[in-house]
């Protein structure tokens, strides 16, 4: 007989593979959507046919088909089937890290929660400082726009500044965690804005410097709206060619 720990511990192994295969999934029909040119408004083949053209389950590939959806890069119309909604770049895949697409994009939809808590802490305990160390970075990041540079590591800075202003050491150590994969998401993000004009470039430092200007007049609830905005409007723009955020909002 088969206990029941036997039993949780299959259920448990069975549920990652499923979730491994509908990351892979989700990784590969994003590549398709974005290089084979498919326009927006074109309609995706039906569930049974994914499933046997990638050959997974059609479980697999709803669970795919929820997180593309959830993305913002199609739409379900019920009764008819699912849409393209937007389009990454065509350049998105010269940038993503292959095999950790998903990944990616959980870290930006976690780092929404994470940090805006951390804006707002910060804006109620941030010192002076802090208060140079974010404007240092900021500055940093007002240069890279000017001569057109990545600047990822300004980036980084910046919101690991905000993490130590909390005087919570936790923030501190959980973005430390995630600093690989939050990494390669600004990496990817700051790449693609780069094939940009230099309006969009311009608009990603507007909401860092509104993010600045929220926490030095200690103002918390506007930090925290502002930080999620602004991470959220990232994620936007890493997953999609024709929608330009607008900051703040």
């Amino acid at each position: 007989m088969i206990s029941s720990a036997v039993k949780k511990k299959s259920i448990e192994t069975a549920s990652v593979r499923h979730g491994r295969l509908a990351d892979k999934l989700y990784e590969d029909l994003l590549a398709w959507i974005t290089r084979e040119d498919l326009k927006e408004g074109h309609k995706l083949p039906s569930e049974d046919h994914l499933a046997q053209q990638f050959g997974v389950s059609r479980p697999v590939v709803r669970q795919a088909l929820l997180r593309l959806r959830s993305d913002e890069i199609i739409i379900s119309r019920h009764g008819s089937g699912s849409y393209i909604q937007h389009r990454p770049k065509k350049e998105f895949f010269d940038f993503a890290p292959i095999g950790g697409v998903a990944d990616l994009v959980r870290c930006f939809e976690y780092r929404i929660a994470l940090e805006g808590e951390a804006a707002w802490l910060a804006a109620r305990r941030r010192t002076g400082a802090d208060l140079k160390r974010i404007g240092d970075a900021l500055h940093d990041m007002d240069e890279a726009v000017a001569s057109r540079s990545v600047a990822t590591d300004s980036d980084a800075k910046f919101h690991e500044a905000i993490a130590s202003a909390t005087k919570n050491e936790l923030f501190v150590s959980t973005m430390e965690s995630l600093a690989a994969l939050i990494f390669a998401g600004m990496t990817v993000a700051r790449n693609l804005s780069l094939q940009m004009n230099l309006a969009r470039l311009e608009l990603v430092q507007k909401e860092h410097l509104a993010i600045y200007k929220a926490i030095e007049a200690q103002d918390a609830s506007a930090a925290r709206e502002l930080m999620r905005a602004h991470i959220d409007n990232a994620r936007t723009r890493l997953l999609t060619d024709s929608v330009e955020p607008d900051p703040g909002s």
